[in-house]
């Protein structure tokens, strides 16, 4: 068998693109012979994300249906059906053995058109409530991974695999120690560290509490390393001091986590995963601007394993001083947090979901080579 073609999609967001790359990264790891090639939607961060990560990637004119009444919604038809087109050009050309679609917007006609191509395709479901374009997909697809059991509300239950959500290496292999990755970003090696992450877009109201909250951080004695999201840069980088550190985007995520003492984030799928098993003891404040609310539902059932603490938006003024506080001061709720939330982690979904890539290839073609 010639060297192995993987065609992948997965983007609009960190969520959907970093899974994508984790199990790109684990196929190459046992294939480095193999040809990869991403499909993104023009204009979006994978465009970026995906060449940083050393993939090729095409873009195809997509976006999504707005939830509320829109001019945009009506091209949405015009643009399924070019990027159909284009899809099925894009596959002609690079000829791939399997098509991983891991959820946004590009991924539902790239696999769409993979599948009624007859090419071996896959998507991964990063939550518990299913999104639009993997449940359009999932009756075309061979296989479904998921990381939540139960997802046969959504999808054929004979096609679903129980994986957990596949891990950047650079998490599931970080290897910094805490003294290092303070050095590396320029912090001090004895007061505590806040990691504040608003998801990879970032959000409005987190920033706009923690901007609220920098002098009384100080109070608590804590250095704080705050991604803004790129949107929001501008907006707060003058609160950047010897203890607040602003950024746009953090790349070198692993050496973020070794200095964390304590996180603040969104709870989107990626980001749950990632978090269990960094263990760190974290505070979630989920995102209400999503389907079904699936971040809330996701803070909600790691809370009840007592494995990390939450706040819904509406209850910020009120609640995140108290909650905060009292996770510093007290050093038992810490290792409890910590120890339970790493009982939760799933730091081989990728190396599973490839097994099944695999399985798919083998009984399309016969043996690997």
């Amino acid at each position: 068998m010639k060297p192995l073609r993987i065609i992948l999609s997965g983007g609009g967001t960190g969520g959907h693109i970093y899974p994508a790359i984790a199990i790109a990264n684990e196929l190459q790891g046992r294939y480095p012979e193999a040809e990869f090639l991403f499909v993104g939607a023009k204009d979006k961060m994978e465009m970026q994300k995906v060449p940083q990560a050393g993939y090729a990637i095409k873009g195809l004119w997509i976006s999504g249906i707005q939830r509320k009444l829109s001019l945009d919604n009506l091209s949405f038809p015009f643009k399924l059906l070019s990027s159909l087109s284009a899809s099925r050009k894009i596959i002609k050309t690079f000829k791939p053995h399997v098509a991983v679609g891991t959820g946004g917007f590009a991924s539902g006609p790239l696999l769409k058109m993979a599948s009624m191509m007859q090419i071996p395709s896959l998507i991964q479901e990063q939550n518990s409530y299913a999104g639009i374009t993997n449940k359009w997909l999932g009756k075309s697809v061979d296989k479904i991974c998921v990381a939540y059991p139960d997802m046969q509300r959504y999808f054929p239950s004979s096609k679903i695999i129980y994986t957990g959500n596949p891990i950047r290496k650079e998490i599931t292999n970080g290897s910094a120690s805490k003294s290092e990755a303070l050095g590396k970003l320029g912090l001090n090696q004895q007061q505590p560290v806040l990691l504040v992450l608003g998801g990879s877009l970032g959000s409005k109201r987190i920033n706009q509490e923690i901007a609220k909250n920098v002098e009384w951080f100080a109070q608590l004695g804590l250095q704080v390393v705050w991604q803004t999201g790129k949107l929001y840069f501008e907006q707060y980088k003058h609160l950047t001091s010897q203890s607040v550190r602003v950024v746009p985007f953090i790349e070198e995520m692993s050496m973020a986590y070794a200095a964390a003492d304590f996180i603040v984030s969104r709870a989107g799928a990626g980001a749950v995963s990632e978090l269990s098993v960094v263990g760190k003891p974290t505070l979630f404040i989920p995102s209400p601007n999503v389907a079904e609310n699936h971040q809330t539902k996701n803070a909600e059932a790691v809370a009840q394993q007592k494995a990390a603490l939450y706040i819904k938006e509406k209850d910020l003024e009120t609640k995140f001083q108290e909650v905060l506080s009292e996770l510093v001061q007290d050093e038992h709720k810490q290792r409890e947090l910590s120890f339970n939330f790493k009982q939760l982690a799933k730091p081989h979904a990728a190396a599973q979901i490839v097994d099944e890539i695999e399985q798919l290839i083998q009984e399309k073609y016969g043996e690997l080579s």
